[in-house]
């Protein structure tokens, strides 16, 4: 069963809850409105699904609600910060806005972001710095939840990656886990009682799954394309851990939580080769010739990256969205 949210009904909502468990203001509404504008962009997952976790994180202490993510070391257009256990969404946005003024005073900038927390939906990040005129890299480590290809047990993250590239028409934004399906996506699957689409892992007999129930008894996702996936994954990992100086998948699975997690922000400030209206033409170049394709089933069609999510956002805001109603219910009851 679902209910029909208006976002500022939501982020309202939200607000205060985040104010009751002693965030500040600043922060309850940042926290508040990121968690909205996923669930406005259709991932449910990463946006309202995921509050009552948080709190609970929050409870037991495990995100500092009072930690600020400090810069540790400087390297001209590269830092390091830390960010002391504090809300991942705050650190994110931070070292998000860091990066962007990095890209702009030398072109590119980096931020390399250790001892930190989930950042919900990583995309968020990179529609902020699209928004800020620029292309970004992002992408974090987790804890294992996946199989090195041929392994039995979970040994990698599902460590997701996002590439942003500002566009006038509407911005490119890749984000994806490395699994599958993200395991908040799997878990909005067991919520509705369907099964998934395509396998996303393996069951307790070793076998790909498409039962929501089965594969997160385990955790053993699906890396995408197989063997490649979990190479990527791998690599990301390294990346994360050696430019952070920070907790590797490994060392974040040693802990009972996942926290402690290592995250990059690369952005690159286009606009500096002085050819704004040729790089425009140069997308929607490449957008077009993608759209104008016949489809294989009739009524689909294809889709740029972050396409769907801008058509969702546009119509969720006018019609509110669908949650999970025993979501909402826990989270009324987490504010009483």
């Amino acid at each position: 069963m679902s209910v029909r949210i208006q976002a500022n009904e939501m982020q309202e909502v939200l607000c205060r809850l985040f104010r009751k468990y002693g965030f500040t203001d600043k922060k309850a509404i940042s926290i508040a409105k990121v968690h909205t504008e996923n669930s406005l962009a259709g991932v449910l997952s990463h946006g309202i699904n995921r509050v009552p976790l948080f709190i609970e994180y929050v409870t037991k202490g495990i995100v500092k609600i009072d930690a600020e993510a400090e810069k540790i070391d400087s390297l001209g257009s590269m830092e390091r910060w830390d960010g002391n256990y504090g809300p991942g969404v705050i650190n994110a946005l931070k070292c998000t806005d860091r990066a962007i003024a990095l890209a702009k005073t030398h072109g590119m900038g980096l931020v390399a972001l250790r001892n930190t927390n989930h950042w919900m939906r990583g995309g968020a990040y990179g529609w902020q710095a699209a928004n800020a005129g620029c292309i970004s890299i992002l992408f974090t480590n987790t804890q294992p939840n996946m199989p090195a290809w041929g392994g039995k047990d979970s040994r990698l993250g599902n460590n997701p990656l996002i590439v942003s590239i500002p566009r006038e028409q509407g911005h490119i934004v890749l984000d994806m886990a490395l699994s599958q399906y993200s395991f908040g996506k799997i878990q909005s699957y067991k919520l509705k009682g369907e099964k998934l689409p395509y396998p996303g892992g393996w069951d307790d007999n070793n076998e790909l799954s498409d039962d929501p129930e089965r594969i997160l008894t385990k955790q053993r996702g699906l890396p995408i394309g197989y063997w490649k996936g979990s190479a990527l994954s791998m690599v990301l990992d390294m990346l994360a851990t050696l430019l952070s100086a920070g907790n590797s998948t490994y060392k974040v699975g040693l802990k009972k939580y996942e926290t402690g997690i290592s995250q990059v922000f690369l952005c690159i400030y286009p606009a500096l080769f002085q050819d704004t209206d040729l790089q425009q033409k140069l997308l929607n170049e490449i957008i077009d010739y993608s759209h104008d394709v016949a489809p294989m089933q009739e009524g689909d069609r294809t889709y740029y990256p972050g396409e769907r999510a801008l058509q969702n956002s546009t119509f969720n805001k006018k019609n509110g969205m669908q949650v999970n109603e025993t979501i909402w219910q826990k989270i009324l009851e987490l504010l009483d």
